[in-house]
């Protein structure tokens, strides 16, 4: 039997040698994973030693790292906006930038909730999760407002699409996981659902689309090489889906909604002139993250309140 120590040891010089550039922690993190243990307990006891058979499935893990399989897929899971979402190569990895549309989808669905007027000649928020993948935008954002008592059906009506049958898949066994399999209403269909019954307008339009450009695939890291590349690929200047579902905001959109899509770091102005040139006389903005960087595109009809 080999120790923890022996064993980190040993992952950190073959994912260095295969290249990664977070050896140290992609080790820790997947013997935790191997171990059903957390990373402080390990460094703790270096010399605890590790039966046969969970030193062969580490091994294991660690030779797919050294290929370049993402961590998030070799775990079969992900932490998003402080959950545990499954994932595999049926939808792209959550990333930790997202949570900033999970945060800004929240503020827009309290305001209308607590604007002039109130709901309850309304009805509830309409929201639609474009793109969703496998759900974790939706799932969050579901979560996060039962925690504050907003409830759905009567409060808030969520929607969210994708193109993917299998993606959809695993959103649907996410929501279940989530104990909002009942709340999100999944629908295969290309950007905006093509039914009525399934809502619209809608007041707030969450989106995070395909923004890489076409060019720049090949430079990513091998990791993203195992994520589905359509989810990836928004065409030669990255903005190619972005710009379909601006062209449906005229429809799409309610008078006094929002609609907030994910950006590249290096897309805030394109993606200001891509938004303005498909929407002449609408109101466009652009959220950064905490790093200062572009994020979120905010799109409004220029008589939203």
């Amino acid at each position: 039997m080999g120790t923890i120590g022996a064993l980190l040891a040993d992952a950190v010089s073959r994912l260095h040698a295969a290249g990664s550039e977070t050896a140290r922690l992609d080790a820790e993190v997947l013997l935790a994973w191997v171990l059903t243990a957390d990373r402080t307990g390990l460094l703790a006891h270096p010399e605890r030693e590790v039966a046969p058979e969970a030193a062969g499935r580490f091994d294991d893990a660690v030779r797919r790292r050294a290929t370049g399989e993402p961590v998030a897929y070799i775990r079969g899971i992900k932490e998003f906006f402080g959950l545990a979402f499954a994932v595999d190569p049926r939808a792209l990895i959550p990333r930790p930038e997202t949570e900033l549309l999970v945060e800004a989808g929240r503020a827009a669905v309290v305001e209308r909730l607590i604007g002039p007027g109130g709901r309850a000649s309304r009805g509830p928020v309409r929201v639609v999760d474009v793109g969703t993948g496998g759900g974790a935008v939706a799932i969050s954002l579901a979560v996060e407002l039962g925690r504050r008592g907003i409830l759905s059906g009567r409060d808030v009506d969520i929607v969210a699409t994708d193109t993917s049958t299998e993606a959809l898949g695993l959103a649907r066994e996410n929501a279940v996981a989530h104990a909002v399999g009942d709340v999100v209403r999944f629908v295969e269909s290309d950007l905006l659902p093509a039914h009525e019954a399934d809502g619209g307008p809608f007041e707030v339009i969450l989106a995070n689309l395909p923004y890489v450009m076409s060019g720049a695939i090949a430079g990513l890291p091998v990791a993203a090489s195992f994520e589905p590349r359509h989810a990836l690929d928004g065409g030669a200047d990255g903005l190619d889906v972005v710009r379909r579902l601006l062209a449906r905001l005229p429809d799409a959109l309610a008078p006094d909604g929002v609609a907030l899509l994910e950006i590249g770091a290096d897309q805030g102005e394109t993606a200001q002139r891509a938004a303005l040139a498909v929407l002449p006389g609408w109101r466009t903005s652009v959220e950064t993250d905490l790093a200062g960087l572009p994020r979120l595109l905010r799109v409004e009809r220029e008589t939203a309140r």
